[in-house]
């Protein structure tokens, strides 16, 4: 399975609870913090639904 790099590149403040719970479960927490990820399809769900506050690269 690839590998994919993800980066939080947007704050989660002001952001319904939801979508600061999915950057957690993401292993996100603060601004510019970059996380590997196997490339499954629930973390790509995971990245699809907070896009606008992350960027993804393959790894």
């Amino acid at each position: 399975m690839a590998k994919i790099k993800v980066k939080q590149v947007k704050s989660s403040i002001k952001k319904p609870q939801n979508q600061k719970r999915t950057l957690e479960a993401l292993g996100l927490r603060k601004l510019g913090q970059v996380v590997e990820h196997e490339a499954t399809p629930n973390i790509l769900g995971m990245i699809n639904k907070v896009e606008h506050l992350v960027s993804t690269e393959e790894a």
